[in-house]
Parts: structure tokens; sequence; C-alpha cells
């Protein structure tokens, strides 16, 4: 993951360990949508058939003799607290003095104050940010109690930008960076987003992934530069010296850069159908040449930092992977910086807990990331090197490289974060020249997938009409880890210093005194010259965005309706696709007669009318420049297979057209080459999200809310808040003070028909927490005359109290109370009352319940 609240995802014993929903992600955040699995007898690794690296940084004895100073008057206590990193949300300075804790980080969803308001403020200005690092950093150079003062490590997820960060400059996700083809402008971003993280007080990102995504349905597919482990590569050491600055230069590690880390280490792109935190099956050749490429330039360009991963190879955790982190990373790399861990990865190890894992710190994770889970770590950590099953050998090992980067990065020597070189120079976030510099990188990770009859350019004095709601939404353009994990709920006001698509458009084609129209569904007030019509994927992060198949609209689509609607009206079309990976869209570029790849561009969606208008002289002002970094799927279950002889993607890695070259796109095939079913048409609550489109209704005394996603109230009558099962936020708990409805409600009514006919029940994955006096109803309907009410209070009495259960119900049981099965607005929903709490994990069709209601008894 990256390192801060998107990364991990915890797994607790089964569950991660507290549930406040929006507070941990980090790094490799989500957990695996697969049990944990036992790590399996992997074949033995041989690093000798890896190249040998030597160590970058030449040994400095003055340096030496600090850290082993420090070693030799630090305690047990104080050694252990180095090794822990905790979540702001889950700590505070007075732990941190306390503990001597040696790190801590802000996740995905935490932010300053969340840990006394639940809740949250992502919005919080930046100098909250800089006053809780210095308040951290303060309280770990406290030496009242006569221990040494180790300054604190602040860490952030900064892997797009300071994207934590309201007005900070928000750069195009890997995905489209790696179209760009440049690796001096990845060098450029690097610095830029080193500046704005130094300017709220943090010194450490979780940034640049160097993973080389090979199944484009895993959610975190746009987080890879490329499918090509030589474009890693290429990439590899300019994101490195970006952030860090050039190793040997004065600037390396100086005021305006910060500490890497090299992730996630390894093969976090290689697991089998692209599950995340899934088990990359693969031989010990493909792991070195494919998924190992972008880590020996990165180590020579001075990373500091590594990150674990939350995968698997052959079966067995990287957490608990000893030949790959020690063998291979410390012994025949021979790096001398430091590992850490993902959120609570860890815990996925046979036999450990987020609290308790000693395998993982001997295995060679030298600083664990338990963000949630720290005290427990920590205690149990204390026990294992007092008991010895953690070697003190080990423990001092592990200290002196923390210790080390410590001192290579000066912060002894620093002072508190707001009286660094940047410290408190907000003007950096969102700056004129950072934003020109993403700009640039929107503008040349642009693909042209298709300009038929030279579409493109448009001319500025034309009459334009720009469509979808995806036009006018900053949050939309920029996807996940976008002020929160998820990057949604969002508005525009978060986004001070920033220009949306349809404002870039609107701005230039105005200034070449043209007209310009906005327009959600595609009706005009004039015909229009040309429509620009901008749509794709909603913003997700990790397993939240996990597909089974990849096509984009598999059933309902609503884009291909409005560009045929449109071409129907003799109006050409442009399609702009916002996606973090390759979709199959076939249709949609056939219906289409242009069509741009424009992945999550960020901030600057100004970049986006560069290339697409003539400038007010009619001549070209950008070309296009982007190349695919990804090939593009020929069907929607068309996997990278490059080794492969037959592999034929649609578009091949490398493909891009332009204005100087011309290419014609013939008629696409559009057999999807599967089932065309919506890859979570059988599933809409499912790794803590809600299919595309659907809401939650909440409804108290005649009054309702909505939400895509907790948290969700009815008034004072019902909460529904995320929490943690198997992964982060993948469970919702509901909990009635009064009576109250909670609704699925689908963007278009679902017919079930078939299902109910073939004996398929609604599978609901659950815990009966409390059941209040008042009955507990199942709901489903098509509106106020189409309305089933099931009781399942007697069923839900007969389950063991605070244990999870998977109980079916039959949906002929739905049709017999009332249901009509073709047309279902609200194919889920429960009703209940005052002392009720029930946590949902899954709900689902199939027919593998443990427990199937007997409705004629309900």
């Amino acid at each position: 993951m990256n390192a801060s609240k998107g990364r991990a995802g915890a797994v607790h014993a089964p569950a991660q360990t507290r549930g406040t929903a929006r507070r941990r992600l980090a790094c490799g955040i989500a957990l695996a949508l697969l049990p944990v699995v036992l790590q399996a007898q992997a074949p033995p690794l041989d690093p000798a058939r890896w190249p040998e690296l030597q160590a970058p940084i030449p040994r400095d004895a003055a340096l030496e003799a600090r850290v082993a100073a420090l070693l030799a008057r630090m305690s047990v206590e104080e050694k252990v607290g180095q090794i822990v990193q905790a979540d702001i949300n889950s700590a505070t300075p007075e732990d941190v003095r306390k503990y001597h804790l040696g790190s801590v980080l802000a996740g995905g969803n935490s932010e300053p104050g969340g840990i006394s308001e639940p809740g949250g403020r992502y919005d919080a200005p930046p100098q909250e940010w800089l006053d809780i690092a210095d308040r951290f950093y303060e309280a770990s150079m406290d030496s009242a109690d006569g221990k040494a003062a180790i300054p604190i490590l602040f860490g952030i997820d900064a892997v797009h930008g300071h994207n934590n960060l309201v007005g900070a400059t928000l750069f195009p996700h890997n995905i489209g960076l790696g179209a760009t083809r440049n690796p001096e402008l990845i060098r450029r971003i690097g610095e830029a987003t080193a500046a704005e993280v130094r300017s709220t007080g943090m010194e450490w990102t979780f940034a640049p992934t160097l993973t080389v995504p090979r199944d484009d349905r895993w959610g975190r597919t746009y987080e890879g530069y490329s499918e090509d482990p030589r474009l890693v590569a290429d990439y590899a050491a300019a994101a490195i010296e970006g952030l860090q600055g050039k190793l040997g230069s004065k600037q390396f590690l100086d005021g305006a850069h910060v500490i890497a880390s090299a992730k996630h280490f390894l093969a976090d792109g290689g697991t089998f159908e692209g599950r995340d935190q899934g088990d990359a099956r693969i031989g010990e050749d493909e792991l070195r040449r494919v998924h190992g490429a972008g880590y020996p330039p990165a180590l020579q360009a001075g990373a500091q930092t590594v990150m674990a991963s939350f995968s698997s190879w052959q079966g067995r955790k990287m957490h608990g992977n000893q030949e790959l982190l020690t063998g291979l990373l410390k012994q025949r790399w021979h790096f001398d910086g430091f590992v850490v861990g993902d959120w609570n990865a860890h815990g996925q190890l046979p036999g450990c807990r987020n609290e308790d894992c000693a395998a993982a710190f001997n295995a060679g994770v030298d600083m664990l990331m338990a963000p949630d889970s720290w005290r427990g770590y920590y205690e149990n950590a204390l026990k294992q090197v007092r008991s010895g099953e953690i070697a003190m050998a080990r423990l001092d090992d592990a200290v002196a490289r923390i210790l080390r980067v410590k001192l290579r990065l000066g912060l002894f020597e620093a002072g508190k974060p707001s009286q660094r070189p940047l410290g408190g120079k907000f003007e950096l976030l969102g700056s004129p020249a950072h934003r020109a510099v993403a700009r640039q990188a929107v503008r040349e990770s642009l693909v042209l997938l298709k300009n038929d009859a030279a579409t493109l350019p448009i001319s500025p004095k034309a009459r334009v009409l720009v469509v979808g709601a995806a036009a006018d939404d900053v949050a939309r353009q920029s996807g996940g880890w976008t002020l929160n994990w998820q990057g949604t709920g969002l508005k525009p006001a978060d986004f001070p210093n920033a220009q949306s698509i349809w404002s870039g458009l609107r701005e230039q084609i105005q200034a070449g005194g043209g007209e310009a129209e906005l327009s959600a569904d595609g009706r005009h007030a004039r015909k229009p010259d040309v429509a620009i019509y901008v749509y794709g994927e909603e913003p997700y992060a990790e397993f939240q965005g996990d597909l089974r198949t990849l096509a984009f609209r598999p059933t309902r689509n609503p884009e291909l309706e409005t560009i045929r609607k449109l071409k129907a009206d003799g109006i050409p079309v442009v399609s702009v696709l916002l996606s973090g990976r390759p979709l199959w869209v076939n249709r949609e570029i056939n219906a289409s007669d242009a069509f741009v790849a424009a992945w999550l561009p960020g901030s600057e969606g100004g970049g986006i009318a560069d290339v697409l208008l003539r400038g007010r002289d009619g001549k070209v002002q950008h070309d296009f420049k982007g190349k695919l970094s990804y090939s593009w799927p020929k069907t929607a279950v068309q996997v990278v297979n490059v080794g492969d002889r037959d592999y034929a993607p649609q578009f091949a890695f490398g493909y891009g057209l332009s204005y100087a070259e011309g290419g014609k796109v013939g008629v696409l095939a559009e057999d999807p080459g599967a089932a065309d079913i919506d890859p979570r048409s059988m599933q809409f609550l499912g790794r803590g999200a809600l299919p595309r489109g659907w809401r939650l209704r909440a409804t108290a005394q005649g009054k309702a809310s909505e939400a895509i996603k907790p948290p969700l109230a009815a008034g004072a009558a019902l909460a529904v808040t995320a929490v943690d099962y198997r992964a982060q936020e993948d469970a919702w708990r509901l909990q009635w003070k009064d009576a109250a409805r909670l609704e699925w409600v689908a963007d278009a009514p679902v017919e079930l028909v078939r299902e109910t006919n073939g004996d398929v029940q609604l599978l609901i994955t659950l815990k009966a927490d409390a059941l209040g006096e008042g009955e507990v109803a199942l709901l489903a309907g098509c509106g106020p005359k189409c309305e089933a009410q099931l009781p399942l209070g007697a069923a839900l009495r007969g389950l063991p109290r605070g244990q999870w259960q998977r109980i079916g119900v039959p949906l002929k049981c739905l049709r017999a109370a009332g249901a009509e099965m073709a047309k279902l607005e609200v194919p889920f929903g429960l009703q209940a009352g005052a002392g009720t709490t029930l946590t949902l994990h899954e709900v689902a069709y199939g027919t593998d319940a443990e427990t199937v209601i007997d409705c004629k008894r309900q």
C-alpha cells in the first residue's frame, strides 16, 4: 500500500483492530480478499541468481559512531519504541514521549485531531498539520526522563502530490505518468511533492510505487507506472532522486527533500487474478526479471526505506520472507536503510496477530506499521526481546538502521518542523510553479486512441458541448488517494488550487471566441459543432477497486446511450475516459469519433484543453505525446501475458496516435469475450463498498438521508459506520436507537426473475451484536405498493451473539411476501427498532449459506 492509510489492510485475528472506518489505510491497506493463506513451503530463493549491488553511500565513520553511541545508552524499552510506527489517530504526543516511538504516520483517512474528534476533519488547514507535527517532534525530543532524545519520523502517503492536504498540487497518478515516457518530469514531480510535504511538517513519504501490474483487474493498477519492467526501472531512480535529492549532491536529504519508500517489496503487481494482497504464483525468474526490476536502480539512487508488501510469493507472505527481506535486500543488495511494514500486514502471518508478531521482525521488517495496534505490539515485542524470541542483535540491527536514516536526514539538528527551511511556507501548496509541472504532466500523459475524420484538434471558435458529470468534478479526475483513502465524498470547495476539465475547456473556448456549454446528460440549448464527453470510473483505492472483468459498463450503459444519441443528432463526439487502468470500451470507441485515455489527471484539468483545442491562431497548441504504458485489452477478460507469442491486445504497449502522424482505427469487435455481466452485479455490499451507482437511504420519522458509503445517519435513530472485519473498513455496523430503516437503492431496477426461479438466495454475512425488543425485518421492493417485509427477528435470535454467520434468504420468500422480482428498486434493506446492532460484511446472491431462513416459520 502506500504507507499511510490506504496501505495496509490489517487483519487482526480475523479482523483488524480498532474499528473506526476512517483512519486506517496506509500503504498496503486493504486486506486480501481471500482468507489468509497459511505460508506454504515456497521453493528456496537463491540470492546468487540475482545481481549483486554495492551500497551506494560510502560508510560514514563519524555517523556510525553516533549510531553506536546512541545504541549504547538506549534501554531495551527505548529500542523497542523505535521499531514501532503508530497512526496519529491512534497515538498522541504523550504516547510518543512515554514509549519513545520511532515514527508516526497519517493514514489515508487520518487527520489532525482525529484521535479526539472521530468523523474527521479531512479538510484541516495546513497550519493544523504543521502544529501536530511540531507536537509529535517536541514529544520525541523530551529527555526529561533521562532517556535519549531521538527525533520522530512523520510519514504520509504523498503518492500523487501531497494528496492528503486541501490545496496541494495533485499530479496524475502513476499510470498516466508512465504514458509520458519522461523520467525528468518524474524527477521534477518528486521535487515539488517533497517541498509541499515539508511545508506542512512531514519528512517521509510512502512513495514511489515500483510495482509492475500484470492484471489490470487489480484495484491498484493506477499506482504502477507500467506493465513493462523496463519502464518502471527507467523511472525508479528519477522518482527517488526527485523526492530525496540526487545522491552525492548538497541537496541529498536536505531540508527541501524527504525520505522516500520503494514499495511494495515484492511482486504486489503479480498476484493471481489481480487480487489485492493476493499470491504471486510465479517462478523466481519472473519474480526477479519483472517484479524486481525497479528496486536496484532505486537503491542505487539512495532510497532510504523499502516497504514490504502485503502480498505473498508462492503462498508465503512477504512480511515473513527472510530470504527476500534479509538475504536478498540487505545482504545481496547491501541495503543499509530500513524496511518498514505495511498497515498491520504483519498480523496476516501464521500464528501472528496485529498486536503480536515476532516473525515479521525476525524476517527483516525493521519498523512495524502498527497504526492502531501499536500499544499491544510494543508490549509483546518487549516481552519477546526479554525472552529471547527476538534476539538483541536483531533488535540492535533494526534500531541502528532507523537511527542511520534519521541521522542522514539531519533530524537531530533540524529543530521542530515549523523551524525548518520550508516549514510553514504554505504558499508552496498548489503554487503556480508546481501546477505548471502538473499541467505539463497532464498534457504529456494523454493517449489518443482514435481520431477519425480529424475530429481533433477542435477550434476554440467552435460551439462546444461538454458532457458528463465528471467534466466538472476535480475529485473524479483525481481518483483515489485524494484527501481521503478512497477519494470519495468530496466537494468543489475542497480543491481551491485546481481546475476541472470543464473549467479549462470553457476558459480557452471563450477566450478564442467560441461557445461552451456544460451538460450532464447531453441535452443542449443549441446544437453544438462538437461534443466532448468526459466519463469513466468512480474513485477507488486498493481492494475496493478490484474487478472480476475489465468491462467498463457490462450491463446498463448510459454513457454509450448518450454517445449514440448525440451521434444520431449529427454531433461528432470526442470521448475523454477517466480511468485507473485500461478498460474494455470497444463499444464506446466505435461510437465515438475520437477517443482519449486521460487516466486520472489530478488537479490540472486545463492540461486537457491544451491538447484537445487549437490555439487562437488556429494552430496546434500541444500535440499528443502519450504512449500506452499498459497494453489495452481486446476483451473484458484479457490479462497481460507479454511472454505469450499469441498475446494480441487491442492496442499494444507503446501505442498512441498524434496529430502529426495520424492513423485510423477500424471497427472494433464488440464481443466482451465473457458473460456480459456487471463485475459487481451479484454482490451489493462487498469490500466495504456498494456497486457502482448505488446509494444508501436511511429513513426515520418520515425524514430520509442518503450517502454512497458510511458514515450515514437517520437523525438520532440510526447510525451506519464502517468497521474492520477481514480487511480495512470492509464491514458496516448498523446501530438503532429508535425505529428506522436502511435501504440499498439501485441506480436502475434490478431484475431477479431467473434467480428467484432458480432457488438463488440473498446471502447476508452478518454479526448480531444486540437485538432490541422491536421486530427486525428484511425489506425489498419497487415502490410503496410493491414492498416485501420479511420478519427476521426469530432467526437472528437463534444465532450466537457476536459471531459471524452467513445466512441465506431464498428470493422466493421475498416474492411470496409481495416483492416484484422483475423490477426491484430496493433489492435489500433492513428495518429495526431501538437496541438492535448488526454488523454486515457482505450482501450478495448465491446458494452457499451456513443457515437458510425458513420463511414459512418467519
